[in-house]
């Protein structure tokens, strides 16, 4: 499944297009890693979002749209910590 679509269907993000400029600026990583709005997100991931006022880090428990669509449990939430908003946490 696609970054961006995960996002949005895990409601981690209201829009898929606020999806996609938050991973065009960096501000998503899966594994560690700078991605793309087309990259793959695969059961067992993790995946890290940074807002402007906190950065979560979670494990995928669910990829397949369909499961998502009916409201199946999408993430895992391992790590969630606060930053200030005048520093970029990557």
């Amino acid at each position: 499944m696609r970054l961006d679509l995960f996002l949005k269907l895990a409601r981690l993000v209201k829009r898929r297009s606020v999806a996609q400029e938050m991973i065009r600026i960096g501000a998503v990583r899966i594994n560690q890693r700078e991605s793309k709005p087309s990259s793959s997100v695969r059961l067992g991931d993790e995946v890290e979002i940074a807002y402007p006022r906190r950065v979560l880090k979670v494990k995928v428990l669910q990829d397949d749209e369909k499961e998502l669509r009916r409201k199946a449990e999408p993430y895992e939430l391992m790590e969630e910590r606060r930053v200030d908003p005048e520093e970029i946490p990557w």
